[in-house]
């Protein structure tokens, strides 16, 4: 099973898929674009000042993040899917370059083989990252739109989640799951075993199960 969180900056992708990769036990994929980013020996001022290097940039986050998932051949969750094809397009002029790669094609129908939600964006949630600094709320609606352009274009099947609410969020993904008939693996390390242990033998006001504070 492939779970995708997708949208623009500052949605909480993030926040969704170690949720996911916590309480399914999946593998999780993230911090792509940071990765580049230090390999590139680069900054943020830089990458907003020179468009070669921004476009590199992208380019070399589009290519890994199709690498590391075909590594990881089964299941996982990854914060991300093609979403930085819309900052391609908002600040390079290689994005009919992108999409009339081969590997395109196959990647999107790759994508749409998997669990995909779509986090939209509230202005409350904006701030910097270390990778999007300073990025406007306007830039931020651009995104979605071109994110949502993408998964409409290729008739990819999504979620879409609008709430703000994390409890919200997580019964989101959850009654998915449910319905999917995919069921959450308990930790089942040696500390998680007596955790569980310890809760099974209830806390005095009925409550006898392991959930998460945020839940």
């Amino acid at each position: 099973m492939r779970v995708y969180f997708i949208g623009s900056h500052a949605t909480g992708k993030t926040t969704l898929c170690r949720y996911v990769s916590h309480r399914y036990r999946l593998p999780m994929i993230t911090e792509v674009a940071r990765l580049i980013l230090a390999e590139q020996e680069t900054n943020l001022d830089a990458l907003r000042t020179d468009m070669d290097l921004v476009a590199a940039y992208q380019r070399r986050v589009f290519e890994r993040q199709m690498q590391v998932e075909r590594q990881h051949d089964g299941s996982f969750v990854s914060d991300r899917a093609f979403d930085n094809l819309a900052y391609a397009a908002e600040h390079t002029t290689i994005l009919a370059e992108l999409l009339g790669d081969p590997r395109f094609d196959e990647y999107m129908e790759w994508v749409a083989g998997g669990v995909v939600f779509f986090l939209r964006p509230h202005a409350s949630l904006l701030r910097d990252d270390g990778v999007r600094a300073g990025v406007s709320w306007d830039e931020v609606v651009r995104i979605d739109g071109m994110v949502k352009l993408l998964l409409e274009q290729y008739r990819i099947k999504y979620l879409p989640v609008e709430s703000v609410s994390m409890q919200e969020r997580v019964r989101a993904v959850e009654f998915v799951f449910d319905r999917l008939g995919i069921a959450d693996r308990p930790d089942d390390t040696p500390t998680a075993r007596e955790r569980r242990r310890e809760s099974g033998r209830g806390n005095g006001r009925g409550n006898g199960h392991d959930v998460p504070a945020f839940v």
